[in-house]
C-alpha cells in the first residue's frame, strides 16, 4: 500500500473489530520536555483528519508547554487483538478554537467539568477543594452546555515518518518504513 494513512485505519478498523479494550485509540504521545528529556505519556487519538492525528488536552500541562516550545513528536500505538505497533514521528500544530470547542463538547460531561476545575498537573494540596470545585461547577451549570477552557486545545501531528510492525508467529515480523519526501510516501521493508 502506498499511503500509510490509508493503512492505518485498515488495520485500526480490523483491530476495532476484534478488541474488548476500554480505550482503542489510546496511544503513547512523547514530546521533548523542557529539560531536553523526552517525556511520554498516554492519550487517546481523537481522529484522523486530512492525514494528521488529532488529539487534545491541556495548553497549560506539561504537554501544552512542551509543544509549544518545541513541535517534535511521537506517537506509538500497540494493539493487542491484531498484534500490530504502529509508530508515528512529526510536527504538531495547534489547531483553531473551532476544533478545540468541538473536541471538548465530544467528551463526557464528567471530564468536561474536570478539565474546568483542575490545572492538570500543578501540585495538589487538598483533594476536598478540588472536589468541591468539581460540585460547584455540577450544580451551577447542570442544565448547561460547559463554555470550552481557555486551557482546552486540540492539536494536530502532521506525520514524516510511520512504521508499521505487524507480529506474526514465525517471529519475522512484518515492518514497513514509509518517511515523506516532498508530497509523496517513500516505502521500505525492514527487517525485523
Amino acid at each position: 500500500m502506498n499511503n500509510p494513512i490509508l493503512y492505518f485505519n485498515e488495520l485500526y478498523q480490523e483491530e476495532l473489530k476484534h478488541t474488548s479494550v476500554k480505550i482503542p485509540s489510546a496511544c503513547c504521545f512523547t514530546t521533548i520536555g523542557v529539560d531536553g528529556f523526552p517525556n511520554s505519556r498516554f492519550v487517546s487519538c481523537k481522529e484522523v483528519v486530512n492525514d494528521h492525528f488529532i488529539i487534545t488536552g491541556s495548553k497549560t500541562a506539561r504537554k501544552g508547554i512542551e509543544v509549544e516550545q518545541n513541535s517534535k513528536v511521537a506517537l506509538a500505538f500497540w494493539w493487542t487483538s491484531t498484534n500490530v505497533q504502529v509508530r508515528v514521528q512529526g510536527l504538531i500544530n495547534e489547531l483553531d478554537s473551532d476544533s478545540s470547542n468541538k473536541y471538548f463538547q465530544e467528551r463526557n460531561r464528567e471530564s468536561q467539568i474536570v478539565s474546568i476545575v483542575s490545572n492538570q498537573g500543578e501540585v495538589l494540596d487538598d483533594i476536598a477543594n478540588l472536589e468541591q470545585a468539581y460540585k460547584v461547577v455540577e450544580e451551577e451549570y447542570r442544565e448547561q452546555v460547559l463554555s470550552t477552557p481557555t486551557s482546552f486545545g486540540a492539536w494536530e501531528i502532521i506525520p514524516f515518518r510511520i512504521e508499521f510492525l505487524i507480529f506474526i508467529d514465525s517471529r519475522f515480523h512484518n515492518r514497513i518504513l514509509y518517511e515523506k519526501e516532498g508530497d509523496a510516501w517513500k516505502h521500505t521493508l525492514l527487517k525485523p
